[in-house]
């Protein structure tokens, strides 16, 4: 048995969570990890990782009514690693392994790309954790694909080895070429490249919270007749930076799940159609027999839009590969610690 720390480090918020972790008992090498302590704190009030992470521990502490000695501890980073090192692009932070092992007196701290991170957690979740959008049977020895809309598009996959420890692998998938599929996509195509002056545009500019944003104020401009009161004043708001509060994509996506907003609808029908095309893509490239995953708690928030069909039906319109689509398991994970539980289970290696 072992004590480990776990952090989801981002530029708004951090999570961190000590585990206790023990060998593993199951047909899966995935060790048993207990969380003992869990909190959440806002990024932007510290001035380094290394003083919450004091803070946390001391908390920790109070609140077990006990002491723990951490041996390990890994974290899930929103931004580039290298060598161990990282440098937050919304935080004015520098995170250095080293340097944190040596400060918190541990025996070793790894930092890791947040979708890493997310890509080892898939192998901690339970059948509770998990919708399945596609029930087929999985290939524990094929690949696993996970991709997510939340502010961007994250993209990565696992690849199970011999040695029983499968090993994931970041990507940039986010940022190829976005595709249209019909003449309403490649107007929207063109609504971006014009609006934003850009000579390609990615995939992420449609499939994120930020592209709803966007595909939103194209069918607004292109059908100003046809919005509604409500959404007219919530986006006037939004646009002129009125109440920093308000989500736009959030309140788009929750109109269009009551079903009593025209354009909010069609937004998000236009959104999931080429989240679902995207998923296609990556899973052509991949073919991932393990199971594709839909993460971010983006997806959980809108499932009813999710399960009614135009997210397959897009996964599926791969022309002669269709029959391939429909042999690959597909889930939406529910819970939103997956990068916890994922940091944890890569210290725990």
């Amino acid at each position: 048995m072992s004590i480990l720390l776990a952090g989801d480090v981002g530029g708004t918020k951090t999570s961190l969570r000590v585990v206790k972790s023990e060998s593993p008992d199951n047909t899966n090498n995935v060790p048993e990890q207990t969380t003992l302590y869990e909190k959440t704190y806002p990024s932007q009030k510290y001035s380094d990782l290394v003083p919450m992470l004091q803070k946390f521990i001391q908390e920790a502490t109070e609140n077990l009514n006990q002491s723990f000695k951490i041996e390990k501890a890994c974290f899930g980073i929103a931004g580039p690693v290298v060598n161990n090192t990282s440098e937050l692009t919304n935080l004015n932070w520098y995170l250095d392994g080293d340097r944190l092992q040596q400060d918190l007196y541990l025996n070793k701290v790894t930092l890791i790309n947040d979708y890493v991170a997310i890509g080892y957690g898939i192998l901690g979740l339970t059948s509770d954790d998990l919708f399945i959008l596609q029930d087929v049977q999985s290939d524990p020895q094929a690949p696993i694909a996970i991709l997510g809309a939340g502010t961007g598009l994250g993209e990565c996959f696992l690849v199970p080895l011999t040695s029983g420890n499968p090993r994931v692998f970041a990507s940039e998938g986010a940022h190829a070429d976005f595709s249209p599929r019909s003449a309403l996509e490649f107007e929207l195509l063109n609504y971006i490249s014009k609006k934003s002056n850009l000579e390609r545009v990615s995939v992420e500019r449609v499939v994120s919270g930020k592209g709803i944003a966007t595909i939103y104020q194209f069918l607004r401009d292109r059908y100003p007749d046809k919005e509604s009161e409500t959404l007219a004043q919530i986006y006037h708001t939004w646009r002129e930076d009125l109440d920093k509060n308000i989500d736009l994509s959030n309140e788009i996506s929750k109109k269009a799940i009551k079903k009593d907003d025209y354009l909010c609808q069609q937004a998000m029908q236009l959104f999931v159609e080429a989240y679902g095309a995207e998923a296609g893509n990556l899973a052509l490239k991949l073919l991932p027999y393990g199971g594709l995953y839909v993460v971010g708690g983006f997806a959980a928030k809108i499932l009813p839009l999710m399960r009614q069909g135009d997210f397959l039906k897009a996964f599926h319109a791969k022309g002669r590969m269709k029959t391939l689509m429909q042999k690959i398991p597909v889930y939406i994970v529910l819970n939103s610690k997956v990068g916890l539980i994922g940091a944890a289970l890569y210290a725990a290696r």
